[in-house]
């Protein structure tokens, strides 16, 4: 029976909705002037932040009839107004709510409101003017079909903050090309604009600044132009660098870097040009410190924001731009360019996709052969990202003799420099072919992977023992490497083990025994090894859960009844009392421990 009920219920209130939305189109008919002024007044209640609402009110055909209210030369100027607000919110809904408007031919009925000497009209139609043609369904072209539209709003720029925010944002939504870069520069948009960057309102600034940094995109005359420009007695670029500094919000802070680099990148801003002083926190007095500037800005607003990463990456040249940073002549530009891509790297889809567009590791290679140790430190960091197992640069790289570079960074003096070096091998072994990890060992060399192993730096510590876990994966792979380095690395584990070091460093000493055990001959050198054995008996009573599941993991394998020698291993385990460790811990209120516990003893069992 409830479900019965349902139907009615939605039609009825459907119903009252259709017939609600009928109400407001109906007064937009009457006779009264007054009524029709406080209908359009309710339409523009009803609708605020009601898609529902105004999705009925355009089917029902009130877009036609506020147009023809907009244009009446009987109507009111406070009706017009009205009018144009309520046109606005409607195009506030979905796309296909300015489709709708579209084809009403809204365009050129707000073109010609503006013709208006009522600030408030002007005001409003621009506003409605604004939220179309920032819709990605408005062709921009329409802005410019009648010649005179651009000149009348060149002019109407001086009537309010208003008028100010929302030319200027059309005009930065609506210059797509070369062609729109001319028509607004030939009638004046850098003089008409220039001085709306010093203004007291921040949307106004900002909408300013998008404006110049469109306009000056590839276009050399606009950027020559505009270094030239003064405000309140300041060069334009002194204003853009003021707007990089980081009180300025993140949006100020991209535009701005922006319309620098637009205006580098065209040669208007000069490396010798002694004229040009900037400011970002200390006097900028030459570009390659300006793009150095930029750089840094850059590196700072994707270190978090996925989103950000995605739009300096997506800004045409930008990666190009960048990566040729790293073959600048000053120092400080290459750190800059290389710290940027370091945090562009972060993102794992950047890494898929335009790394490998631009490839990056190609110069990052170059860079990391000979440079200062503070650009070493961050190209080394970022070569781990590009290493990481779904990285396309990750078989380039190795190809171009990587291993051997990253084994010398790991005889560094410089701790950071030593941790990045391992850090990108144990990126490498991850899921390697054996030839890579032949190759990692024989460039790195025994001895000096067991100096990393007792470094004094606990970060170089953990890395190593990660490469050593990722080395020692897949089973032919232990077996193989445990043939032949199987003496050290046990000896490297019964001292770690044995030594002061904190509880991650336990844990990932007994996983690398763990995959040790997992071997099909390599688990022999464990169990001929009492003192590993009573090691790994110790830490499965140890008082942290972390120690004892990854105890637990070496005797699963061990123990594991489908493998060859197992009865023998078991009856050794089972004479040391392991199985009797396995029943308390089967009780463990730990669920996992418990678990593996109870899966351990179903070996013995099977």
């Amino acid at each position: 029976m409830a479900c019965l009920l349902e139907t009615p219920i939605r039609m009825s209130v459907l119903s009252e909705v259709t017939a609600s939305s009928r109400h407001y189109v109906d007064r937009l008919f009457d006779p009264d002037p007054q009524k029709v002024l406080q209908g359009v007044i309710d339409m523009k209640n009803a609708v605020i932040g009601n898609n529902k609402q105004k999705a009925n009110l355009i089917v029902l055909g009130a877009v036609p009839r506020l147009l023809y209210l907009l244009q009446q030369e009987t109507s009111t100027t406070e009706l017009k107004t009205e009018c144009a607000v309520v046109l606005g919110s409607l195009a506030m809904g979905t796309e296909n709510n300015v489709k709708s408007l579209l084809d009403c031919h809204i365009i050129p009925a707000l073109l010609q409101g503006l013709l208006s000497p009522d600030l408030k009209f002007i005001e409003a139609c621009l506003r409605c003017l604004r939220t179309i043609f920032t819709s990605p369904v408005t062709p921009e072209e329409l802005l410019y079909t009648d010649a005179t539209v651009i000149p009348h709003l060149m002019a109407l720029l001086s009537r309010s903050r208003y008028t100010q925010e929302y030319i200027c944002q059309i005009f930065s939504h609506c210059c797509k090309g070369p062609d729109h870069q001319t028509i607004l520069f030939n009638h004046g948009a850098v003089q008409n604009i220039a001085h709306l960057l010093t203004s007291l309102s921040y949307k106004v600034r900002m909408q300013a600044l998008k404006c110049f940094s469109v306009l000056a995109f590839e276009n050399p005359q606009v950027s020559m132009t505009l270094v030239n420009v003064l405000v309140d007695g300041e060069l334009l670029p002194q204003i853009f660098v003021k707007m990089l500094q980081r009180d300025k919000p993140i949006e100020m802070q991209l535009t701005s870097a922006k319309c620098l680099t637009y205006m580098c990148r065209a040669g208007a801003i000069r490396t010798d040009d002694n004229c040009i002083v900037l400011k970002l926190d200390h006097d900028l007095k030459h570009a390659h410190e300006l793009r150095q500037a930029a750089f840094k800005l850059y590196a700072s607003l994707g270190a978090n924001d996925e989103d950000i990463r995605k739009k300096i990456i997506e800004t045409e040249n930008m990666m190009d731009r960048i990566v040729t940073g790293l073959s600048e002549s000053s120092v400080k530009v290459r750190l800059a360019a290389v710290r940027c891509l370091h945090s562009l790297s972060r993102s794992v889809q950047q890494l898929r996709t335009s790394f490998q567009d631009h490839a990056v590791w190609k110069p990052l290679m170059k860079v990391l052969q000979n440079a200062p140790d503070e650009i070493l430190v961050v190209a080394s960091s970022m070569l781990c990202n590009l290493l990481l197992e779904f990285s396309p640069s990750k078989e380039p790289i190795l190809e171009s003799g990587a291993v051997e570079l990253l084994c010398g960074l790991t005889q560094s003096e410089n701790p950071a420099l030593r941790v990045n070096g391992i850090w990108a091998l144990m990126n490498m072994a991850f899921q390697a072919e054996q030839k890579i990890k032949a190759d990692i060992l024989r460039s790195l060399s025994t001895e000096q992977l067991f100096r990393l192993l007792s470094d004094s730096d606990l970060n170089v510590l953990m890395k190593t023992l990660g490469l050593l876990r990722n080395l020692l994966s897949t089973r032919p792979h232990i077996d193989k490497i445990m043939s032949t380095h199987g003496k050290q690395i046990m000896q490297a584990v019964t001292l770690i083990l044995e030594g002061e070091h904190n509880i991650e460093v336990k844990e990932q000493t007994l996983c690398i025994l763990a995959n040790i055990a997992d071997g099909t001959t390599a688990k022999d050198l464990i169990m001929t090894n009492d003192d590993i054995l009573q090691k790994i008996k110790y830490y499965m009573g140890h008082s942290h859960v972390k120690l004892q599941l990854a105890a637990m993991f070496c005797i699963s394998n061990l123990i594991w009844n489908e493998e060859e020698g197992s009865q023998e291993r078991q009856d050794k385990l089972r004479d040391m009392g392991i199985v009797d460790i396995l029943h308390k811990l089967s009780q463990s209120p730990d669920s996992n421990l418990c678990d593996k516990a109870k899966t351990a003893l179903q070996q013995y069992l099977a």
